[in-house]
């Protein structure tokens, strides 16, 4: 059997369903994929997040085989599915999809859009197994609706449970919550990441959604200009962010300038302990660092010794986001309660609030030193 129509084995002890080694695409002698590796784990949702442009969908339809790599190999638990001279069509890797438009014939009922690709299957399987996700989704009493009779957050779950039927080895879910309005778009995410643990399914979400990304997600790889900036879980990605553009990508963020002075580290804000400073190795004693910040690790006062001025508001309803310039040049974000009196324009005492331990960045670099990271 030729390297073109080879199955997939699905006999593999290795808990690995997905490898991306060294991957690379190229589109009018442009690289918008460069020398991209990535290892998705069996049953974990990773998501893909990243700017528009950055390439995230672009691996997506390298995954799916909607595209064919120029470099490198992508391989599907253990067997290669492209790279050089093999590449198997999307319908030979037991992938499914779920596209943004959700993709439903508008002339089937939902459960005939389920079950459609089911036909392998004796009819009264069939029929269980439609049963079955149409309760997995929430759906039972809709199954003799049309696309047209169904809400847009039915429909996605329609969509989901047509991509699960098939049992696929891994689930590919681009930009799946980007048509529906706000408060379902929250609602429809964690059910989605309800509806996948329950089934137990490995799935990889592409979002430019920063909150989506890290509530619902085992790990996040952020990326940008075809490249992986980092992956990890969305606690260490957030926290512990490895280049100035996760650091600024995940939420609002601000830098300290910062000199190493022995246990302590001299800011705009005042000394700052060494020890929480994350992994700030001895080499860098007398050097100068940027410390994060992100909104909720300052606080501003309109009273005591001043060392600051506010220059911007934001009104957020629930808090309010200031921007203040430091004495030191420093100009850094804070985030306070709505009912805070906060002047603009005034001067104010700016003070480290912040409970954890800081990231950093050495001055003038754009990723931390290996050295520091976990």
């Amino acid at each position: 059997m030729s390297s073109e129509t080879q199955p997939i084995r699905s006999d593999s002890r290795d808990d690995t369903v997905l490898e991306l080694d060294d991957v690379s695409k190229t589109y009018g002698g442009t690289e918008v994929i460069s020398d991209l590796s990535l290892t998705v784990r069996e049953g974990e949702l990773l998501t893909l997040l990243g700017p528009s442009g950055c390439g995230k969908t672009t691996t997506l339809r390298l995954i799916a085989g909607l595209e064919r790599p120029d470099g490198g190999q992508v391989k599907l638990r253990g067997t290669p599915v492209a790279g050089g001279s093999t590449f198997l069509q999307p319908e030979q890797r037991d992938i499914g999809v779920v596209f943004q438009e959700f993709a439903l014939f508008p002339h089937l009922t939902a459960r005939e859009n389920v079950a459609f690709g089911l036909d392998d299957l004796e009819e009264s399987a069939r029929e269980r197994k439609v049963d079955d996700l149409l309760e997995l989704v929430g759906l039972s009493d809709h199954g003799h609706k049309k696309p047209d009779e169904l809400s847009g957050g039915q429909q996605q779950r329609v969509a989901l449970a047509r991509s699960l039927a098939p049992e696929p080895h891994l689930l590919l879910l681009d930009e799946p919550f980007s048509n529906l309005d706000v408060d379902l778009r929250v609602e429809m995410r964690e059910e989605v990441r309800r509806i996948l643990t329950e089934a137990g399914v490995t799935a990889i979400n592409v979002t430019h959604d920063q909150e989506e990304a890290l509530s619902i997600s085992d790990r996040v790889a952020v990326m940008y200009e075809g490249q992986l900036e980092q992956v990890d879980t969305p606690e260490q990605v957030f926290q512990h962010p490895e280049s100035r553009f996760v650091a600024s990508f995940l939420g609002h963020a601000s830098f300290l300038a910062g000199r190493v002075d022995g246990d302590t580290v001299e800011t705009g804000v005042g000394t700052v302990d060494r020890d929480r400073i994350h992994g700030l190795a001895s080499e860098y004693d007398g050097t100068n660092i940027d410390v994060l910040v992100r909104p909720d690790d300052i606080a501003a006062y309109p009273d005591g010794a001043t060392n600051a001025e506010v220059v911007n508001r934001r009104y957020l309803g629930p808090t309010v986001l200031y921007r203040v310039e430091l004495d030191s040049g420093d100009v850094v974000g804070c985030m306070h309660n709505h009912a805070d009196e906060v002047p603009l324009d005034e001067r104010v005492r700016v003070e480290l609030a912040a409970d954890h331990d800081l990231a950093w960045f050495p001055r003038g670099s754009v990723v931390r030193p290996r050295g520091s990271r976990e």
